[in-house]
């Protein structure tokens, strides 16, 4: 008896596996296709002024999580995954934690990541990230529903909840597990100028989910990495004409996300070895394979940008 339920508990491990696979492909090739069809439909209605439109700016950012949405719904019906244990509560400590990582994140960070931009920019690269919705008086309360807490919630359950609680439980190590899901973070958002900032940031919240055991840290990280920035640009904060902290002022709250990052990445690297696990990719081949369409259909994506990029510069 012991033996046939290693065997099932191993298969559906398998399977969970697979499916975390097939919700990648579909968490990206769903929201292209959605995107698409009411974009069509938007240029009928509104005329082809439609993408400058307030409604329409809003509408962008929603639909990426509607579908997020639906993904993780198919995901939890069709593997034995427990939506309650996906969402399962962790040590008291770890929400600080996930409060000063994003501290590091968003100014350390973003800072390389300037570096990062400026020298495609010297390469003739010219970014053009999707435009913000209006921020200015009431416009900031959508704009934190959407784009700041749907995505700590949708994001964070497809690319922490589904894919890092399925590689960790299917024996992954814990090294491929942060990176690997990092590195598919990254290539989702489709911007080569972000590709620095997202792959550290998605590997960052794999190993805050990993040693917690729970999915909430980092939708607390996400959150606030969101809303932080649409607050401060709702202010004016790194616009055009927009104002900036003294010279002194800025190295000073680099430097000290640069200390807070490297202290919390020490910790969960050196000395906290909850849930830790060597290895490789256990049974990647299930996994590769399902999110085959996925990753595809981002590196188009990817790569179309960076193109676009040089040609626009």
């Amino acid at each position: 008896m012991g033996n046939v339920a290693e065997q099932e508990e191993k298969f559906f491990r398998q399977r969970a596996l697979t499916e975390a696979g097939v919700s990648y492909s579909v968490g990206a090739a769903l929201p292209v296709l959605v995107s698409l069809i009411v974009g069509v439909i938007a240029a009928l209605a509104a005329g082809p002024a439609y993408a400058d439109t307030a409604w329409y700016r809003f509408l962008a950012y929603l639909l990426p999580q509607v579908c997020f949405a639906v993904t993780a719904l198919l995901f939890f019906r069709r593997s034995r995954v427990s939506v309650r244990g996906t969402y399962r509560g962790c040590k008291w400590y770890y929400f600080p934690i996930a409060v000063l990582m994003q501290f590091g994140l968003m100014f350390s960070l973003s800072e390389l990541n300037n570096l990062f931009v400026e020298f495609l920019s010297s390469l003739g690269y010219q970014d053009a990230s999707s435009p913000l919705p209006p921020l200015e008086g009431w416009y900031l309360l959508p704009a934190l529903l959407i784009i700041a807490l749907l995505p700590a919630i949708f994001e964070e359950t497809l690319f922490r909840g589904i894919l890092v609680g399925r590689m960790a439980a299917s024996g992954w190590g814990t090294c491929a597990t942060v990176l690997i899901s990092g590195a598919l973070f990254s290539l989702y958002h489709g911007n080569p100028a972000q590709t620095i900032y997202q792959f550290i940031c998605g590997a960052c919240f794999a190993l805050l989910v990993v040693r917690s055991g729970s999915i909430l840290p980092s939708m607390l990280a996400h959150f606030l990495n969101n809303a932080v920035i649409l607050i401060l640009t709702s202010t004016g904060y790194g616009t055009e004409g927009g104002w900036q902290l003294p010279f002194g002022w800025s190295v000073g709250l680099i430097v000290s996300s640069a200390l807070c990052l490297a202290a919390v990445l020490a910790f969960l690297v050196f000395f906290d070895k909850s849930n830790a696990r060597r290895g490789g990719v256990k049974d990647g081949k299930k996994f590769f394979f399902a999110a085959a369409v996925g990753i595809a259909v981002c590196a188009v994506e990817w790569a179309a940008v960076l193109v676009s990029g040089f040609i626009g510069g």
